[in-house]
């Protein structure tokens, strides 16, 4: 631990980069995968179950916490960390994302955005300085610009005013973040599909000395080669001393690919959310619990696994559970899911360390080729 925002970078094997992210609540290994607790929960999981599986980082949402229970009634009860039991490091996003989602709610100009809540309806407005204030409400340790992103495909004139609106934003949070010790903000690189739009992105942000860069706009509906293309027009530009964080990235050959070309920090709903709906990810793939081929095989998930819902549980019952939409099954999936992302970067940041990472990504694509057992 350490009193103020650190970032070390430890070794590189290719572009892969093993390193930390230092800050009082705690240490961050990179490349690292942060669990999404949009509402001040990691949906069907306990907060303990989080952190033994190995996570070091949550994420919050800024624009669901700001809804409810309200930003300056989680400051009156000490915080987020104290009010969910997580005396971990926390980033929260900026609301910008899902304010996007709500483009038939939501007036957009300089001065920022004004939305109808999808709760109750009400009228809220958001601009640069209103978020930063309600992250700093909530407490979070890495606080994220409000920026404006774009669904893809999209002309590129819309993309490029989303991302000079967003270049501007970008500095008034930073004039309304200041130098808060022990924390940290980070810029969001913006520009669509568009390689130049990218870069003039990145060099903008660049000269605002922030303490860290996310790549922002991918994953949101372009081919995963575009994605990857972006990454690398992008990356290059950005302080190779600084944590570079992929936002809302992904499935693990996602995470896999982008950690070979340098992202040091993932976030993304995906395990929770296919846990609930009754997918696995394992280290042979993906597996549908719902396929009628498990409803009579006792075998678990994975004997190998450190987890018991991916060891001690038998497939016949995880079947069960899912297909009789009982929330255990959820929860199980759940946490073999998070698991798994975290063994998949405890895997990474080794091999990195080890000068292996291109016998790791070959082996583990491998592995997922091969695919699940075969039935009973």
């Amino acid at each position: 631990m350490t009193d103020t925002f650190q970032f070390k970078l430890k070794a590189t094997d290719g572009g892969a980069r093993l390193g930390e992210v230092s800050m009082p609540r705690g240490t961050v290994r990179t490349p690292a995968f942060m669990p999404v607790g949009t509402v001040g929960t990691v949906k069907a999981m306990y907060l303990d179950q989080v952190r033994e599986a190995g996570a070091d980082i949550i994420l919050g949402n800024t624009y669901h916490l700001m809804l409810r229970p309200g930003a300056e009634r989680v400051a009156r009860l000490g915080g987020l960390h104290k009010l969910i039991r997580w005396e971990h490091p926390m980033l929260t996003d900026s609301g910008g994302f899902q304010v996007m989602s709500l483009s038939g709610l939501r007036k957009l100009d300089e001065q920022g955005v004004t939305f109808k809540s999808h709760v109750d309806g009400s009228l809220h407005h958001m601009s640069p300085e209103r978020s930063i204030e309600i992250q700093g409400l909530l407490g979070s340790d890495i606080q994220m610009q409000l920026d404006e992103c774009v669904a893809l495909p999209a002309e590129p004139q819309e993309v490029e005013r989303a991302m000079e609106l967003s270049l501007r934003w970008a500095e008034r949070c930073r004039v309304a973040f200041g130098e808060q010790a022990g924390k940290a903000m980070f810029g969001i690189v913006q520009g669509g599909d568009v390689p130049a739009l990218r870069i003039r992105s990145a060099e903008g942000l660049k000269q605002l000395d922030l303490k860290g860069y996310s790549i922002g706009g991918l994953a949101v509906g372009e081919p995963q080669d575009v994605m990857l293309k972006m990454l690398e027009e992008t990356l290059p530009v950005l302080p190779t001393e600084k944590p570079r964080y992929l936002m809302g990235v992904g499935t693990p050959d996602d995470i896999l690919k982008s950690v070979a070309r340098g992202i040091d920090m993932f976030d993304c709903v995906m395990p929770t959310r296919s846990g609930r709906h009754g997918l696995a990810f394992t280290r042979r793939g993906r597996v549908n619990i719902r396929n009628a081929r498990h409803a009579e095989d006792m075998r678990p998930l994975d004997e190998e696994s450190n987890c018991p819902a991916a060891r001690d549980y038998s497939r016949a019952y995880l079947h069960h559970l899912v297909r009789a939409d009982e929330a255990l099954g959820g929860m199980l999936l759940s946490w073999n899911n998070l698991s798994y992302y975290q063994d998949l970067m405890k895997g990474i940041r080794l091999a990195i360390a080890e000068g292996r990472f291109a016998d790791f990504y070959a082996e583990t694509q491998e592995a997922w080729a091969k695919g699940d057992i075969d039935p009973v």
